[in-house]
């Protein structure tokens, strides 16, 4: 386990070691999430560049529109499944 500090602005200094074991290279992007008991940090990866015609309709979806909380809500449960293994 490595200790370290919040700095200036939130920055946070990640231990070279986990750095190295993460294969993070100086200048990575990272995307945050809030665990609600901690914050995951996981590497930015592109997607690859679409249209709207490839991917408009291509998940058929009928019932009441899902509102942004409610897509919101289902993305960080996925989320906290994924990471405290589906418990």
């Amino acid at each position: 386990m490595e200790i370290t500090k919040v700095l200036n602005e939130g920055k946070v200094i990640i231990p070279e070691e986990l750095l190295k074991a993460s294969g993070w290279e100086i200048g990575q992007e990272l995307i945050a999430i809030n665990m609600g008991d901690g914050i995951l940090l996981k590497p930015k990866k592109p997607f690859a560049e679409t249209t709207l015609n490839d991917v408009a309709g291509c998940l058929k979806y009928q019932g009441t529109p899902k509102s942004l909380e409610d897509m919101n809500d289902a993305i960080r449960q996925g989320i906290e499944e994924s990471w405290h293994g589906g418990s």
